[in-house]
């Protein structure tokens, strides 16, 4: 725009020209100005000047159309706003998928008839699936051993291609200690919710539950950082991590529901923990992150052997 006019002045017919300068000191115009008219009911006029346009709305509204750009640029000043810095992490990617890679490897490994050091064949099921009774009576080893079992195939696909692609962005933002402490505290705690408020027949398997525990936290991480955008734009993550349970969380007949939703809310509230002791203290340093690596191997691997001494 041609910012030679240096005050506003009166033009044919009442209609004044809506200057940069009225909005703020250096503003410049911007396409959207019209739009933004358009949707308060202000009406406007563009017309060329020497290969640019001059914005225009009647002299008795150009208070009001000020006001409502000033608005506009105040509430979309720096926006899209930079992602938060965060510190390159050290291949976790490769942790992640070997974790994953375990993780199917398990899948065969229970479907095998491997004898256990006491001499028998273990029903790897019935000892390690989520079931609501025999949590309340303090078996509280079921709610990890759960997330490792699949009733097939098709099931542990399903968790490895659509989770898989969840749980390595989550441990690319995080680090793979910290990101699978999260992903089995999440998965933790939605069986727990879920088995408590089951009937006590109730009974699951599957790393679904972790999986959509997952998508809480990043959804959680992204509420937490950007709570200070206005319009309620921090609202949109959790929108989409509800759409998700709906699109896929909640198909098939065979589909737990409630584990998937108290997963989607566990992660949320550890994602919005987390993001605050992230911006209070900073990411975890390297001797942490290993020692929560090794913290989620060891309660992985302690759980089942409770579970075996059944």
């Amino acid at each position: 725009m041609d910012d030679s006019h240096g005050s506003e002045t009166v033009l044919p017919g009442e209609w004044r020209q809506l200057l940069p300068d009225a909005v703020a000191a250096g503003a410049r115009y911007s396409a959207v100005w019209a739009v933004v008219l358009a949707s308060k009911g202000i009406p406007y006029r563009l017309e060329p000047e020497q290969g640019h346009w001059r914005l225009l709305v009647p002299d008795e509204l150009l208070a009001l159309a000020i006001h409502e750009i000033v608005l506009y640029e105040d509430e979309n000043r720096n926006w899209p706003p930079l992602p938060p810095p965060h510190q390159p992490l050290d291949a976790s990617i490769y942790t992640t998928l070997s974790i994953l890679i375990l993780l199917a490897a398990f899948h065969n490994l229970v479907r095998s008839d491997l004898l256990t050091v006491s001499g028998r064949y273990p029903d790897w099921f019935s000892i390690g699936m989520m079931q609501s009774a025999k949590i309340l009576d303090g078996e509280w080893w079921r709610l990890v051993t759960s997330l490792t079992l699949h009733a097939d195939l098709q099931h542990l696909l399903g968790n490895l291609c659509i989770g898989g692609v969840f749980v390595v962005l989550l441990c690319r933002e995080l680090g793979s200690g910290l990101g699978w402490t999260l992903l089995l505290g999440a998965g933790l705690l939605g069986n727990l919710a879920n088995g408590y408020l089951q009937p006590a027949t109730h009974n699951s398997i599957g790393a679904s539950t972790a999986v959509f525990g997952v998508v809480g936290i990043l959804a959680g991480l992204s509420v937490r950082r950007y709570r200070q955008l206005k319009k309620r734009r921090w609202a949109v993550p959790v929108a989409a991590a509800l759409s998700l349970l709906v699109l896929i969380g909640s198909e098939g007949k065979n589909t737990d529901v409630g584990a998937h939703f108290f997963g989607l809310l566990a992660g949320l509230l550890l994602g919005l923990l987390t993001e605050v002791l992230i911006s209070r203290y900073g990411y975890p340093g390297r001797c942490l992150r290993f020692l929560l690596a090794v913290f989620s191997c060891l309660l992985v691997v302690t759980a089942w052997w409770c579970a075996l001494q059944l």
